[in-house]
């Protein structure tokens, strides 16, 4: 009997493989090692309550947006020089699925 083709991996599935470790989508959990990104399009970087940023982020002075993220996911410290975010991804089908699922939050 031949196996079924595995579903592809949507955003939130590759949001839980890949950032939630260090993110998470909701304001009621604790704050982990990165902020929550429950409603982050939209949001002032360097902006969200309770979660204590880098020195980079200080000098921040723009609006989260799908470019930025895109950029952000893409190279962190070229969009925010100082920061201490280690993800990177460099597929931009993957970065979209993320970004996708992140706007379905706001």
């Amino acid at each position: 009997m031949p196996l079924r083709a595995a579903k592809p991996p949507d955003g939130s599935t590759l949001f839980k493989q890949q950032c939630a470790t260090c993110h998470t989508t909701n304001t009621t959990d604790p704050v982990r090692q990165g902020p929550s990104l429950h409603k982050v399009i939209g949001r002032h970087a360097g902006k969200a309550d309770g979660f204590k940023y880098s020195a980079g982020f200080a000098q921040a002075d723009f609006v989260w947006d799908d470019a930025r993220l895109d950029a952000w996911l893409t190279n962190p410290q070229a969009v925010v020089p100082g920061a201490v975010m280690a993800y990177r991804q460099a597929k931009p089908e993957i970065r979209a699925m993320i970004i996708a699922y992140l706007k379905e939050l706001n």
